[in-house]
This record gives C-alpha cells, structure tokens and sequence, in this order.
C-alpha cells in the first residue's frame, strides 16, 4: 500500500518540522506550506494528499480562508490548529467544514492519534466493505459514500462519521457526551453545541425523510429511527 501523504500548513518552520518528525515515524509522508495561498494551491496541485493539518494564524491567507477556498473543491479531512480556545472560534471551524479542532499547545503523539483516526473515519483502513442501511439510506463505510433514494449524498467526514454511529446504533437512545467521545475518538470537554450543529447541518443534508430519522431527545441528545 502507497504511504499516505499529508499536507501540514503553519508558518511556524519549528512546528511543522515537529509535526513532521512524529508523522514520518508512523510511516506517513508529509508535505509542507507557510502560508494559508500555499497549502490551497498544493490541494489543487495534489489530489493524492489525504489530509490537512492547517494552522489558523498565517501570512497572506489565514487558516479560515484557506479552509474555505478549499472547501470549494475538495472534501479532504482537515485537522485546525490554533492558539484560540474560545468556543466560537471551534464552532467557526465545524461551520466551516473542519474535522477536528485541537488547541495549541498540544501532545504531538495525541495530533498523531487524531490523524490516525481522522484517516480511518475517512476509510483509510483494513475493515473491508461494509454497507449499512436503513429506509432510504444507504452507507458504504468502504467507498466512504451515502446515497439517499439512491442519489449520492456529499458529507463531510465528521457527518458521514456520524450518520454512520447513528445507524450501527438505531433504535438507542444516545446522550451528546457518548456521541462525542465515540465520534471524535476521545473524551471531549465543549459544549453540547458542536454535536447539534453537526446533527443540523446533517439533517439538511439528507433531505426532510431521511433526516427526520434523527430524533432530537430533548435535554439528552439523539436516537436515529427508521
């Protein structure tokens, strides 16, 4: 199997090369940018790339920017880093169409572990072909697709993940903190919000049939219904 590439934008040279390190020793490959410009010109240049570690504050385009000049032609997973904690700076970054959101200063073995399982939510993995269904939904797990009445479905990974928890999980009443910590992999201390702007914009996405199936338990969280 070709070794996955990964694009890694900060200004910092010392923080990329950190990045790097840790990455390399997992058997990744790493491509850098200094700048927001660059890293869009290099995910136009470089379908191959399958993930995006991008910082927020950089010179001629910052990491928001380049998010949404990214999000205009590519579903690639992207990975935020910022020295901002505040929670409308992380809600910002999900409205944006951001897969994880980690605050400076970090664990570079937790930024790797969160690659790795941002890759295998995007189906970087050995699992095999899985198809899920329910009414007129169908996921594919290996093609990383959704088809709603057999019409494909454009998800961000953090959607698809969670369609896909919600299905493996139908009929069971689920409480935000176990969405989050199963969906983002590790135990997260933000507010409810982030999974009800998810399960919004998922809902939208699917269409009024399909997504009504997701219902809204009020003071708890969600239960998916056929």
């Amino acid at each position: 199997m070709d070794k996955i590439k990964i694009l890694m934008a900060d200004d910092e040279a010392r923080m990329r090369k950190l990045v790097k390190d840790f990455l390399s020793k997992e058997g990744f490959i790493t491509v850098e940018c200094s700048n927001g410009l660059e890293a869009v010109e290099t995910i136009g240049d470089d379908p191959s790339i399958s993930l995006i570690i991008m910082d927020v504050m950089m010179p001629v385009l910052d990491g928001w920017e380049a998010v949404k000049k990214i999000r205009e032609f590519s579903n690639v997973p992207i990975i935020m880093l910022t020295a901002k904690t505040e929670e409308k700076d992380e809600l910002k970054s999900f409205g944006l169409g951001v897969d994880e959101f980690i605050s400076k200063p970090f664990s570079p073995k937790v930024l790797v572990a969160r690659v790795q399982a941002v890759l295998r939510r995007a189906g970087h993995d050995d699992s095999g072909e899985d198809i899920i269904t329910a009414g007129n939904i169908k996921v594919d797990k290996a093609a990383h697709q959704v088809f709603v009445d057999d019409v494909p479905v454009d998800l961000s990974i953090k959607e698809f993940e969670l369609l896909t928890f919600f299905l493996e999980n139908k009929g069971i009443a689920l409480s935000r903190e176990k969405i989050l910590n199963s969906v983002w992999d590790f135990d997260y201390f933000g507010e409810a919000r982030t999974i009800d702007t998810h399960v919004k914009k998922l809902r939208a996405k699917l269409g009024r049939k399909a997504g009504d199936m997701i219902k809204t338990i009020w003071g708890m969280g969600y239960k998916f219904e056929e």
